[in-house]
């Protein structure tokens, strides 16, 4: 069994039903709970349940401090290449798209660990386009090797690997797993991949497991909110992790909540997300979760990101580029979307120790 099947079982819930059906006292009730079940977790979702989002912050504020301490871990993006076979309507790097196309020497690898290194980070995430012929599993681990004398933790985000594949780079020196399923609602996610190996929905959404199976340390997931309705997406993105975190105990589990931004291309939000709908998932998924780590990257702003320290937040991204060479040799090509928050890491180190938090830049699972 994989979380596929767990999906399965809700094709024909009634979710638009469900969503109108809920009273105060209950949504008090589910609040007040010790643990939640996965209905619990939709429940929080709900329009009905704003008018409780602050009763939700305090204990989201509570578990969060309970299980995580006064700590933010910070890391960087690592762009290594935006080679793309895919054909993804939200996508920069869509094969269709008009971009300076480029691949990282290993020179030209060394001489970006090093830049970033400067700033004081020990974990990195690791990010290519989706083409195994420009940047095939040798050559990610050749990388690997290279940035493992500069940083304490790697993390990747790349294709999704075979079980045996994800095994050779965890050797390499990988200790981690970012994989966005992007959209959970399958007639969406047909929709927005229109050509390339990325439109194999079960291969991208059971790549976790493999991971995991492979012996991969941490493991973060997401959908990217913006594509298909947001309650449905964030409701199946909680489900997965909680399915990760039952199924591999061992394993380091973490959520994203990236929101779409611009990027080369005209592609349109199908279903915004304001900040209060983000600021809801967060708190839901807080309350469902206490001990899945929550990351917040630098697609959204500094006001935003700021305020949700202490709100259930764990992981940050600063001084971040989406562009390949875009540390040592500040290249002139386009990212893979725009950045909202654009401050240096010191800027954010700073921040965070304003707000009465410790900033930490090596993860004290990494080895």
């Amino acid at each position: 069994m994989s979380f596929y099947e767990v999906y399965q079982q809700y094709q024909e819930f009634d979710f638009d039903a469900f969503l109108k059906g809920l009273s105060a006292p209950e949504l008090l009730r589910i609040i007040s709970k010790e643990r939640l079940e996965p209905l619990d977790f939709l429940a929080l979702l709900t329009d009905q349940a704003q008018p409780y989002l602050e009763l939700m912050a305090a204990k989201a504020r509570q578990l969060t401090l309970q299980h995580f301490g006064r700590v933010i871990f910070l890391y960087a993006p690592l762009y290594l290449a935006n080679y793309c076979v895919n054909q993804c309507a939200y996508c920069g790097f869509n094969v269709r798209n008009k971009i300076t196309r480029k691949k990282l020497s290993f020179e030209e690898v060394e001489r970006e660990a090093e830049a970033l290194a400067r700033t004081g980070l020990r974990h990195i995430l690791i990010l290519t386009g989706e083409s195994r012929r420009e940047t095939p599993v040798a050559y990610l681990g050749e990388c690997v090797q290279i940035l493992k004398q500069y940083f304490a933790s790697i993390t990747i985000e790349v294709y999704p690997l075979q079980e045996s594949e994800y095994a050779r780079l965890i050797e390499d020196g990988v200790d981690g797993l970012t994989v966005y399923q992007e959209a959970y609602d399958e007639t969406t996610y047909d929709q927005v991949h229109l050509k390339g190996p990325k439109r194999d929905y079960r291969f991208r959404l059971e790549a976790p497991e493999r991971a995991a199976k492979a012996g991969m340390r941490s493991i973060n997931i997401g959908a990217l909110l913006g594509l298909a309705d947001w309650r449905k997406e964030a409701f199946f993105t909680g489900l997965h992790a909680d399915y990760l975190q039952t199924k591999f105990s061992d394993v380091e589990l973490g959520v994203s909540l990236p929101r779409l931004r611009p990027h080369v291309g005209a592609f349109q939000p199908q279903a915004p997300v304001s900040d209060r709908n983000l600021v809801q998932i967060l708190l839901a998924l807080r309350l469902f979760l206490p001990r899945v780590g929550i990351t917040i990257s630098t697609r959204e702003s500094a006001r935003l990101r700021d305020n949700l320290i202490g709100l259930g937040v764990t992981k940050m991204s600063a001084g971040s580029s989406t562009k390949v060479g875009g540390y040592a040799h500040q290249e002139e090509s386009e990212g893979q979307f725009a950045l909202s928050d654009t401050r240096s890491v010191a800027e954010i180190k700073r921040m965070i120790i304003q707000k009465g938090y410790q900033p930490v830049f090596k993860d004290w699972l990494a080895i």
